[in-house]
């Protein structure tokens, strides 16, 4: 994972501010079944522009129903109810026989001990979605898996791996034969390759052109209602592999070719109800989500569409170079802007076409990947200037989702390896917590932004009292101690409040955030704190200021260069512009009142400060104020003031003085026209996208 960003910290924004934000949205993220391992990885995220996202539970629901068959040339439709009242198929069939036997042993899935009175649907499995899938339809539509496992021994086994994509297994036969029988299941067209005959009615035929065209029409029809299909084979091994042979898998001592083809069978995962959703919302966010899977493109590409990640009505490249009859390197990217990217054409691309493939078209599936080959796109994706997320579940994803900005783990059926690899976890396996995590990074980038603001705001009226000073000779308008009063007291919770804020109408209708030119703190927000609210709030300062100063007898004009004099602790007899005589206590209770009545002033206009900061671009009156937290700063700091002012004993312990109620009066205009003038800003903003306020001011 990159750390994309590092919080300035100073007297003015504590570590702790960004601390709480951070801690905050990752137990926010965590009640949202997204376990943040890295703090960090929260902003992180929410600069992702590219989720390159796993299909298989994540987009769908891993909850896999055996939903058609295709054998003896003919497709049939599972009946998957308890009482086997469904529609039905063929059961008489040899083929039928030999397909369930194979789906039955080639299988590593098995039912979860004490199970028996449940139905079957309902039954705990060990094992995958597919396998399981598998298991529960055997035992439904064909007769006891156990049983059959215990007649035909497993006596040696490759398991499924996404680069052979197909798994073996050899059984003792239940014959008086004591031979074996190899039966091999996985990706459609790779079993085939082992085959050189076929099953039609229980007899075997030789492989012809009839029969692959009939196998690739079902598997487009299958794979069309985007279904995984699997296909299954078999050999009857020779007499010489009996009873007590020792086969290796490692270095295969047995036939693995001229086998059998018998059948497809496939299985419905249906999507997820909220991706498409998610989906749609990252696209308003200007994400690009791009499908990874190791399904068929056909299949892949069916789920792809009803998710939304291929938009309704939307030709792929592949569709265009039909419908042109033209080579798909000729088809213009303008014509079609989404594609479907086979892993075996992956193979053979250089990294500039990659490179074209990802800027051109901004929808992209990849099918038949192996993670070898996710690790090249996210690669390819990073080459082009984009946070990538990534989403994984096996050992072999952990290259991907380190190399990744941000690696995503899936909780329920992520490897601990995978875990391990990932920034993030996410407990449901739901590609739409992927889309809450985006919101949240983008929440808590917006609420430090803003807790910034409001604290760099102070600094202004803070420092230009000891400008003014050393440059006009007045009486120090602000001292050391209400300085520390107002960054380690009143300023404190207001801006940890901030924190809490919700997140704004337009936070995922947003272009995700460039890292390197919109950083957290940035020219416009300095101008907006410094230049702008932060003189505002100093004029108000220093109104209160020579308002009380002028009620006590010294005009503005008569106090310029007065310095010296005032603090001459000798001089008791100093005039004031009405010829009245003070002494050098008298002034100094005087000049601690003012500056008492400048730190009052900057809590009263720190409210509009606070409530204009709620939001960078809605009108306050548009977010409302549900913000409890920023609620209770405000009384806070009022409280606090009021308390510093008002306590018996700060005069002598802070040099603080009781204030009459008309000088808290006094910064009210001000704190209105903060007010006014920030939602005339956001209001040009809002009507006037990318004009001179938005490049000048939005922050």
């Amino acid at each position: 994972m990159r750390t994309l960003w590092r919080p300035e910290t100073s007297a003015s924004f504590p570590p702790t501010v960004w601390k709480v934000c951070l801690t905050l949205t990752a137990k926010r993220m965590a009640r949202k079944n997204c376990l943040v391992k890295n703090l960090e990885a929260v902003e992180t995220l929410g600069s992702t522009s590219t989720i390159c996202s796993d299909k298989t539970g994540t987009l769908t629901q891993n909850r896999m129903t055996v939903a058609h068959m295709w054998f003896d040339k003919t497709v049939y439709e599972a009946d998957t109810t308890e009482e086997q009242t469904g529609k039905t198929f063929t059961k008489s069939s040899d083929t039928w026989f030999i397909l369930a036997r194979i789906a039955g042993l080639c299988n590593r899935a098995d039912f979860k001990a004490n199970q028996e009175i449940l139905p079957i649907a309902k039954r705990a499995t060990t094992g995958d979605a597919s396998e399981s899938a598998l298991l529960k339809f055997i035992e439904q539509s064909y007769s006891s898996v156990a049983e059959m496992r215990e007649k035909n021994p497993k006596v040696a086994e490759i398991p499924f791996n996404s680069t052979n994509k197909y798994q073996m297994s050899i059984h003792l036969r239940e014959d008086s034969s004591q031979t074996h029988v190899l039966m091999m299941k996985g990706a459609p067209e790779r079993i085939l390759e082992f085959c050189s005959t076929f099953l039609l009615n229980g007899q075997e035929y030789s492989m012809n052109d009839e029969m692959k065209e009939a196998f690739q029409n079902a598997y487009l029809e299958l794979g069309g209602l985007g279904e995984r299909v699997l296909g299954f084979c078999f050999l009857n091994l020779p007499s010489s592999f009996s009873k007590g042979f020792p086969f290796n898998t490692d270095e295969i001592n047995f036939p693995m070719d001229n086998l059998c083809f018998v059948g497809l069978i496939s299985m419905i995962d249906p999507p997820r109800a909220a991706v498409p959703d998610a989906v749609s919302k990252c696209r308003s966010a200007g994400i690009k989500v791009i499908m990874v899977t190791g399904d068929h493109p056909i299949t892949a590409k069916a789920i792809a569409k009803g998710v939304g990640i291929i938009s309704e009505g939307t030709e792929t490249a592949e569709e265009v170079a039909a419908r042109l009859k033209i080579p798909i390197s000729k088809v213009d990217a303008s014509a079609a802007k989404a594609i479907v990217v086979h892993g075996a054409e992956l193979k053979d691309i250089q990294s500039k076409q990659l490179d074209q493939i990802l800027q051109n078209h901004p929808e992209i599936v990849f099918a038949r990947t192996s993670p070898q080959q996710k690790l090249i796109i996210v690669e390819g994706c990073q080459r082009l200037g984009a946070i990538v997320a990534v989403t994984g579940d096996g050992v072999n994803d952990s290259p991907a989702l380190k190399k990744a900005d941000i690696g995503i783990a899936m909780g329920i059926s992520g490897s601990d390896v995978s875990k391990q690899a990932a920034d993030m976890i996410l407990l449901d396996d739901n590609f739409a917590s992927i889309v809450t995590g985006v919101e949240e990074g983008r929440l808590i980038f917006d609420n430090l932004k803003k807790s910034i603001i409001y604290t760099l705001t102070s600094n202004i009226p803070e420092i230009t009292p000891f400008l003014m000073f050393i440059i006009l000779g007045i009486p120090l308008p602000l001292g050391t101690i209400t300085i520390l009063c107002i960054d380690l007291g009143t300023d404190m919770v207001p801006a940890i409040s901030l924190a809490y804020e919700s997140a704004e109408s337009d936070i995922m209708k947003r272009l995700p955030r460039n890292p390197k030119t919109d950083n957290l703190v940035n020219h416009r927000l300095i101008g907006m704190a410094y230049g702008q609210i932060g003189m505002i709030q100093a004029l108000a300062g220093f109104f209160t200021y020579f308002v009380i100063l002028a009620e006590n007898g010294f005009r503005p004009t008569d106090l310029l260069g007065i310095r010296l004099h005032w603090e001459d602790k000798y001089l008791n007899d100093l005039e004031d512009s009405y010829g009245q005589q003070w002494t050098y206590e008298q002034r100094k209770v005087v000049e601690f009142t003012c500056q008492t009545a400048f730190f009052v002033t900057i809590v009263v206009v720190q409210w509009a400060d606070l409530i204009i900061s709620k939001t960078r671009r809605n009108s306050v009156f548009q977010q409302g104020m549900r913000n409890k937290v920023l609620i209770f700063g405000i009384l806070e700091e009022t409280l606090l003031a009021a308390f510093l002012s008002y306590t018996p004993g700060m005069d002598v312990a802070l040099r603080m003085y009781p204030l009459k109620i008309t000088w808290w009066l006094c910064a009210i205009p001000y704190s209105i026209l903060i007010f006014i003038y920030d939602e005339i800003r956001k209001l040009l903003i809002r009507q006037h996208p990318g004009g001179w306020v938005e490049r000048e001011t939005y922050y």
